[in-house]
């Protein structure tokens, strides 16, 4: 790989990557924060079989997420544009189109069959065919943009603030827009819902074209480096496979989902039926966002000092601790189980702030061991872990749900099923948490003296 001489790496860059989660979290964190209450209270759909609807599209994304990362890898340069940017492009208008289409309140009279089938169509175009052929592209593109480990970690920190940024206006947005007290009761309206998807699609694809605008490539294969020279698939699988970095980077991407959209899940479920206050639930997400934002104000300089993965077990080990203790307090007060959970994100944002920087890493140490950069690859199949995160997170809840005897679109639930709303929403994401402390502490291999002597190394190489 070569670095491009053109405009330095400078705010235009992160602020334009920023845009492209922006876009990303419009129908991502969209989908994790209501698709399931969406079929469940609206369409009529158990919890149970959106679950596993969700399970069954991650097989897809086995193959498309894979497919998508060989394509990028193998893409040539379009001059003046880069390799990655034009799938940007291409890809931005039927994914969000796809998510528009999930949300179709209209079909709700539909028989049970047909609207499962609906279902699994939408969801797997919207997330394992557009969302995908989008976000491999995106993800790969930050190792193009600067070969530059502190740029890398700005993008790191960027990229998540531009997530953080979608999931506070749809976390304010969804409770204050698409809930109705009826009877007393808080109640998800369908037409609002799908009027919700309309306008998030929109913002999502204005953010597609900022980040395009907005971010440069300058770390291009060198003249001579075909694609032809990239290894085959199943040598990519072996090589993943004992690529001990990568391996363990994809097991704490799943159980870091787990954590982080079960409390996202869970959120449309503990505030209006658990407290009967669907308005907590927007000003919960306004204090996750300034936990979010400490959290970004702090990642960078205790990264540079402490590491990457060691500050990120210290942050998981405390959110940790924090689930532990919202479970057993119980709190009656909502305003007091918002602020634990504002905790909880403090611990989370700092993981959050520094995992794409670590992905990067990990693209720089399988360098090493195989003697070929395939950013596209490596980022696809740490893709593919998110997304698989995402349906273990999705079944678990559905599925948790269902034991618990949650009664969709029920105007009132037992007593025994808030409690078990209320354990799903605290132990769940404490599990996740727990974990990944423990896989960065106990299985990722790159600890701070290892990425620096791997930059340096590739450095060296590079300049040759």
């Amino acid at each position: 790989m070569a670095e491009q001489t053109m405009r330095p790496f400078g705010v235009r860059d992160k602020l334009g990557y920023l845009f492209g989660d922006f876009g990303n979290d419009f129908t991502f964190i969209f989908s994790t924060t209501i698709l399931m209450k969406f079929y469940t209270d609206v369409m009529g759909i158990s919890a149970g079989v959106v679950g596993a609807v969700m399970m069954i599209a991650r097989f897809a994304d086995a193959f498309t997420d894979v497919t998508m990362g060989r394509i990028c890898d193998r893409s040539r340069v379009v001059d003046g544009v880069g390799k990655f940017k034009p799938w940007i492009k291409r890809m931005c208008g039927p994914v969000v189109l796809a998510s528009f289409l999930m949300y179709q309140s209209a079909l709700a009279g539909l028989p049970y069959g047909v609207k499962v089938g609906y279902l699994l169509v939408t969801y797997i175009l919207w997330g394992s065919v557009f969302y995908t052929a989008v976000n491999i592209p995106y993800g790969s593109m930050a190792s193009a943009i600067s070969a530059e480990p502190g740029d890398r970690q700005s993008l790191s920190t960027f990229r998540s603030m531009g997530g953080m940024f979608a999931g506070v206006i749809i976390g304010v947005g969804i409770p204050l827009i698409a809930f109705q007290k009826v009877d007393g009761v808080e109640t998800l309206i369908g037409s609002r819902v799908t009027l919700a998807a309309g306008l998030f699609s929109v913002l999502a694809l204005i953010c597609y074209g900022l980040c395009y605008a907005l971010t440069t490539e300058r770390v291009v294969p060198e003249e001579g480096e075909t694609p032809r020279k990239q290894t085959s698939v199943g040598k990519m699988l072996v090589d993943a496979a004992r690529n001990r970095a990568l391996i363990s980077i994809i097991a704490a991407s799943i159980v870091m989902l787990l954590a982080q959209l079960t409390m996202q899940n869970m959120a449309g479920y503990v505030y209006p039926d658990y407290y009967n206050n669907a308005t907590a639930q927007s000003v919960s997400t306004l204090m996750m966002l300034v936990a979010m934002l400490v959290s970004a104000a702090f990642a960078k300089p205790l990264a540079a000092r402490f590491g990457k993965a060691e500050i990120s077990v210290a942050a998981n080990a405390f959110a940790f601790a924090v689930c532990l203790l919202t479970f057993f307090l119980k709190p009656q007060n909502v305003w007091v189980f918002a602020g634990l959970q504002t905790l909880n994100w403090l611990g989370l944002g700092i993981f959050s702030m520094v995992s794409w920087a670590l992905v990067t890493d990990v693209i720089d140490y399988s360098e090493i061991q195989n003697g070929v950069r395939e950013d596209g690859s490596v980022y696809a199949l740490y893709s593919f872990a998110r997304k698989l995160g995402q349906a273990v997170s999705a079944g678990v809840t559905g599925w948790l749900l269902t034991m618990i005897g949650y009664v969709p679109g029920s105007a009132a639930q037992t007593s025994e099923v808030l409690g078990g709303i209320f354990a799903i929403a605290t132990l769940v994401p404490g599990v996740g948490f727990g974990l990944l402390a423990a896989v960065l502490w106990l299985w990722y291999p790159l600890r701070k003296r290892h990425v620096d002597e791997n930059v340096e190394l590739l450095r060296k190489k590079h300049k040759k």
